[in-house]
């Protein structure tokens, strides 16, 4: 992929051109409208080739800490499986960008959240019209599956990432959509990975995150074995956790953009690296 991004100029885009010239190979998994006007959604396979380096990895909310005691739990186990995976993609020189909500303050003095101010400023581009139909699953009560639970709704229980993942120097740290924009920009940056929580909340609305950034232009792949949606089955559609999951994965697929599985991903790096 040797194109030519956000207006680079002829000389240095040959130079990234040069620098980034093996792909990784990803399968990534979308939806169609097959027969139009059916109103069916079916999944499809498609390869989708870019640079290691002009890819961004966004870990989206994955705290130490949530206010549903059973999403803490799976996002203790998600932060295990997904910590390998974040020191592959950087070893193989995929850009970290560590996004916990609401916790600037404990890495304000981190190299990787200092970085990130030093980008110039710029302005994104127009939005993309861009619709959807309402999610498939009722996360209107907070998406809590334990009836128990102790803690209100979004009570503000976190203050970092997971210890699980490692931030490093070479990374970035932010929670704000134009920091990340203009670090994209510096970088000749057009696709960024997902990870992380939650797929119908954070995933989608957080102002870095899939729809604004997609409407920015950008291609937005979610690691769908890396990510979990805050849903309670006792709402509709009245299916398990992990059939709600699927779901709003598949709303993804369908709406705003393909995904990918992590095992799939660890092979295109390793490939790419040969």
């Amino acid at each position: 992929m040797r194109r030519c991004l956000f207006g680079l100029s002829g000389g240095l885009c040959m130079l990234l051109g040069a620098a980034n010239s093996v792909d990784m190979h990803l399968t990534v998994r979308s939806r169609v409208q097959a027969f139009k006007g059916s109103g069916e959604l079916q999944a499809v396979s498609l390869e989708y080739a870019v640079p290691p380096s002009r890819t961004a990895l966004i870990i989206c909310d994955m705290w130490d800490r949530h206010w549903c005691d059973t999403a803490s739990q799976r996002v203790d186990a998600l932060a295990h499986k997904l910590s390998p995976v974040v020191d592959l993609a950087r070893e193989h020189g995929i850009l970290i960008i560590h996004a916990p909500s609401d916790t600037m303050e404990f890495y304000k003095d981190n190299p990787a959240r200092l970085k990130i101010l030093q980008f110039p400023q710029v302005q994104p581009p127009e939005p993309l019209a861009i619709t959807e139909p309402p999610l498939p699953i009722d996360d209107s009560d907070g998406g809590c599956d334990n009836p128990n639970n102790s803690l209100k709704p979004n009570t503000r229980v976190w203050t970092r990432e997971h210890s699980a993942i490692h931030v490093r120097d070479s990374d970035l740290v932010s929670d704000n959509g134009r920091e990340v924009y203009n670090a994209l920009h510096a970088r000749g940056i057009q696709t960024l990975l997902f990870a992380g929580v939650h797929a119908n909340m954070c995933i989608l609305n957080r102002s870095f995150a899939t729809r604004q950034m997609t409407k920015w232009g950008i291609h937005c792949i979610l690691i769908r074995d890396l990510t979990d949606a805050m849903y309670n089955p006792a709402r509709r559609p009245f299916v398990t956790h992990q059939r709600g999951t699927e779901m709003v994965v598949e709303h993804i697929e369908s709406y705003w953009g393909p995904t990918v599985t992590s095992e799939d991903l660890v092979r295109a790096l390793q490939q790419a690296g040969r």
